[in-house]
């Protein structure tokens, strides 16, 4: 990282940090949910936390009338930021990482679903956690490729989306993403 702690990518679309994701003022965040979308641990249950009532209210509405199943993995829905600075939370459903089983397609979804909804509701400001690779076990540096793949593809065909952030927990994390990335700039 560099001493302010920003890294720019992408002539300046990414921004690679170290914060917490539910501090952020941006339209919207993005929650790495599980399926219920009834809150947990990690980033979801921080953005949880952080939104406050509403957001549980809208994740049952979406239940109920969209994914009683609950949510598959890849996909993305919108609801409230509650509380929070963004305007709202966008939620998806990171892969469970599996020796031998390739679910580089589930993730890079998880992050192209996420723009496309963004950019379909004229949001110009995202940001993303380090999806699948908390208790989801997927390695950071195989992340990183998929992650940075799917953002570079989406951004190169979209001019909505103006800044997408890349807000990671720790330091270590961020410095792993930076290393393992494949940003063309």
């Amino acid at each position: 990282m560099t001493d302010s702690g920003v890294v720019r990518l992408l002539r300046g679309r990414v921004i690679v940090k170290v914060g917490d994701i539910t501090k952020e003022d941006v339209d919207a965040v993005v929650n790495a949910a599980n399926s219920t979308l009834l809150g947990g641990g990690g980033v979801d249950g921080a953005i949880h936390r952080a939104a406050g009532p509403e957001i549980k209210r809208a994740c049952e509405e979406i239940r109920r009338t969209r994914y009683p199943e609950g949510l598959p993995t890849g996909h993305a829905v919108l609801t409230t930021a509650g509380k929070m600075p963004a305007r709202y939370v966008i939620h998806t459903v990171g892969p469970v990482y599996s020796h031998g089983k390739d679910k580089s397609a589930l993730l890079a979804g998880c992050y192209t679903n996420s723009l496309a909804l963004a950019a379909g509701n004229a949001l110009r400001s995202i940001a993303f956690p380090a999806i699948s690779t908390g208790i989801y076990g997927y390695p950071r540096e195989a992340a990183a490729e998929v992650a940075s793949t799917a953002v570079e593809k989406f951004l190169q065909n979209d001019f909505t989306i103006e800044e997408v952030r890349l807000v990671f927990f720790q330091s270590s994390d961020a410095d792993s993403f930076l290393e393992h990335h494949r940003f063309s700039s």
